[in-house]
């Protein structure tokens, strides 16, 4: 569903508008001699509130400088004009295009400080969010006694309104669920209430035992001044948070700033052509491994796709509108081939089908890139020189793994990329705690092959970094595992590894400081479907929405027999596509493209926060500076256009209603200079006539304090009874499961890799402190 940025809305926004022209208050789009310099900048004030901190987290994903000002700090700037506006070569200036404040008033209704940003606010046309507070009539709602509801929205539905959807929520395609993860924990709290006069709702929800619908999130237009109002608590790594940050950004911005984001999911499917060794459920432990059986594979079959399973993979992508990375091991293909006598019905398929995907050199043989590994000790260590250096793998056995495996796609037709490349088990990258270094001939190996990108785990280093020529891709591990081919296998894994020793587990859980464990062991005839799909696929959703294009990864292993890796991805798409309209489409990037996204946020982040960036709209025009080279991001409206030296041509690619590129000045420009189209001054107003959503007439007589519920810093009172907000998220970790398992000692050809181990973190938002007492 396609949506606009809200233009003139009713003639009483005109009049208002019209009004504050002629007084020569310097709102965006006035006259030449009224239009002041708008700083592409937003003011963030921060009580440390998990509200703030999670817009806060938005506007730096985004790629949108903010200066933040912690009310925290005894020492922080006082809010007064001279720190919000000066003059500019003779230009008025204000130096924030929009402020996030904790709730309405943090500094007092009546302060000095709350006097100048409500001054500055009404004079340069200036929006303000209010990241969390309650419903009351200073933000154009009725009291939750009135017809509302305060409490726990968990799980709860929620919509975008008529409003929502003709402005900047419009991306969404209507319903959005809050989270309910945890029958323990309530994880969001919120108020529902019935607008005002000047109050227009963007999502909204049926109010709980009673009648009608009471907004969750809406903008009050009152006294010459914009806010956008949310009643619910939130936290960065929720759903609800997510999906709506986007918006609330947008709002704030007007749709104009620095900054793109746009919501990404790649999967690199590891170890095609191999095969991968199998979880012992007797011992276990990985079969092959050196640490299970003595090495020994015994009679254990290790997991490979079929002929079947690929021509299942094929008609998946096609159904789905979705394609896998196929990160390939040639000569492991070929040593199966040769050791099943000479034919290989799964090559022959995926050769057949070689151009509906896209494929990643994984090395030949999976070899083990880095340190020389001392097997003899649980866990491995890294063998040592008579004079006590580390062994390393040379230069020439890993330039000839990367060089055979590239030389067999080529000969093999395969449209693979010379400069991608995933090691196996990330190997020649530094491995805590055993290789603290990368492996020093791994830099040298690259280059003679070419490589510019390759592979880390995230779940190790996050952070793009330089190794030799190449840059890292760090890589979401998925929690489906790389040994188990069925889904009691991996139940049965997962068990092991979340339950407490008492409960037949490893106890690794209880060990672990940032661990959580399962309150009772998964069944293993459901366990997979009811609690490993919608936790992984819930992970997985959370960064496609947060603007991370890192690539998940997972294996061939999860392709085959039960073929555990499809019902999370279905998950995913499916809950995605329930979410968002049809022009914010999920994009799925190349390795090569993901890695050159990155590199161009280090870059931006580098000169932001170096002070080398100039950025500022006056009227319809947008100026921004960067050093020479620096890919610029920008975000704007349609019908946007760039100034070009001689006229101008469209700017960006179409994206969630607006439009965005990484740009750079033309030739014989020192700034790229936008023209906005004239309705992008425009402020938003009320809804359509008659569209749910538009404000609702004050009752007679309100009594301010009826009923209201206070909400406290820690938790929010209703009724009597506190209430909590927390969520516990299930997340990758950096140490290694203790039964990872090297490549040593496994079945001929049979590898394994790195997964997820166990970890959680608990975060809780607390609930706002009230801006005056009703």
């Amino acid at each position: 569903m396609a949506h606009r940025v809200p233009g003139w809305r009713n003639a009483a926004t005109v009049v208002a508008t019209a009004s504050l022209l002629a007084a020569g208050l310097g709102i965006p789009g006035a006259s030449a001699a009224g239009r002041p310099r708008i700083d592409l900048k937003v003011l963030l004030v921060d009580n440390g509130d998990s509200p703030v901190q999670a817009i806060a987290a938005e506007l730096r994903s985004t790629g949108i400088p903010y200066t933040r000002v912690n009310l925290a700090d005894a020492n922080r700037p006082t809010i007064d004009a001279a720190f919000l506006s000066d003059t500019v070569g003779g230009t008025p200036r204000a130096k924030y295009q929009g402020v996030v404040l904790p709730n309405e008033a943090p500094f007092g209704a009546d302060s000095a400080e709350q006097s100048a940003l409500e001054t500055y606010e009404r004079t340069y046309g200036v929006p303000q969010v209010d990241a969390y507070t309650w419903a009351h009539p200073g933000v154009g709602l009725d009291h939750t006694s009135e017809g509302g509801w305060a409490g726990t929205l968990d799980g709860r539905e929620a919509e975008v309104t008529d409003a929502g959807r003709g402005g900047h929520f419009g991306y969404l395609d209507g319903q959005l669920a809050f989270e309910d993860n945890s029958a323990t924990l309530h994880e969001s709290y919120g108020f529902v209430a019935r607008p005002r006069t000047g109050y227009t709702s963007y999502l909204d929800i049926a109010v709980p035992g009673g009648s009608g619908r009471g907004s969750l999130v809406g903008e009050y237009a009152h006294d010459g001044r914009r806010e956008l109002v949310v009643t619910f608590a939130y936290n960065q790594h929720q759903r609800q948070f997510r999906v709506l940050a986007r918006g609330i950004v947008e709002w704030l911005t007007g749709g104009v700033h620095l900054g793109r984001s746009r919501n990404y999911f790649a999967v690199h499917v590891d170890d095609v052509f191999a095969p991968d060794s199998r979880w012992d459920t007797t011992d276990n432990c990985t079969t092959g491994g050196f640490d299970c059986g003595g090495g020994e594979a015994g009679d254990t079959e290790p997991i490979r796709m079929t002929a079947a399973d690929a021509v299942y993979a094929r008609q998946w992508q096609q159904a789905g509108g979705f394609t896998l990375d196929l990160v390939y091991n040639g000569g492991s293909g070929e040593e199966w081939k040769a050791a099943h006598g000479g034919t290989d019905a799964l090559t022959d398929r995926l050769l057949a089908d070689r151009n509906a995907y896209r494929w990643v050199n994984h090395t030949y043989t999976h070899q083990y890139l880095g340190c020389v590994q001392d097997t003899s000790t649980v866990p491995w260590s890294c063998a040592k020189n008579p004079d006590g250096t580390t062994r390393y793998l040379g230069r020439a056995e890993i330039a000839e793994q990367i060089r055979d495996n590239h030389d067999w796609a080529v000969a093999h037709g395969l449209p693979v990329r010379q400069g991608e490349l995933v090691t196996g088990e990330h190997s020649g990258l530094r491995t805590l705690p055993q290789q603290p270094d990368d492996n020093p001939n791994l830099a040298g190996a690259l280059a003679d092959n070419g490589v510019t990108w390759i592979a880390a785990d995230n779940s190790r280093e996050s952070a793009q970094r330089p190794v030799g020529p190449a840059l890292t891709v760090p890589r979401h591990p998925m929690n489906v595992y790389f040994n188990v081919g069925t889904a009691a296998e991996m139940v049965d894994e997962y068990n092991w590894v979340y339950t407490s020793a008492a409960d037949g587990g490893s106890g690794v859980c209880e060990n672990n400081a940032a661990s959580t464990c399962l309150a009772a062991p998964l069944d293993p005839a459901t366990g997979y479907a009811s609690h490993i799909v919608p936790q992984e696929a819930r992970t997985a959703l959370l960064h496609a929405v947060g603007n991370d294009p890192r690539p998940h990864y997972a294996h061939q292993s999860n392709l085959a027999e039960d073929r555990l890796l499809y019902p999370v991805l279905d998950r995913v798409l499916a809950d995605y596509r329930g979410l968002f309209a049809a022009d914010t489409p999920l994009e799925n990037p190349r390795q090569s493209a993901i890695g050159t996204e990155l590199k161009r946020r280090a870059a931006w982040q580098s000169a932001v926060a170096n002070g080398t960036v100039t950025a500022y709209r006056i009227g319809t025009t947008v100026t921004v500076t960067a050093p020479s080279g620096t890919q610029i991001p920008v975000t704007a409206p349609e019908g946007t256009t760039k100034q070009l030296p001689v006229g101008t041509t469209a700017f960006g690619t179409p994206y969630a209603g607006g439009r965005s590129a990484w740009t750079t000045p033309a030739p014989l420009q020192t700034a790229v200079e936008l023209k906005l189209p004239q309705r992008a001054t425009r402020p938003s107003g009320s809804a359509p006539k008659g569209a749910r959503g538009t404000a609702r007439p004050a009752p007679m007589d309100p009594q301010p304090g009826s009923g209201a519920a206070v909400p406290h810093t820690s938790s929010a009172q209703q009724g009597g009874a506190a209430q909590r907000c927390a969520t516990a998220v299930m997340s990758p970790c950096s140490p290694k499961a203790p039964t990872r398992m090297s490549t040593a000692g496994s079945a001929p050809g049979a590898t394994s890799s790195s997964r997820a181990c166990p970890t959680s973190s608990s975060i809780s938002c607390r609930s706002p402190a009230p801006a005056a007492n009703p």
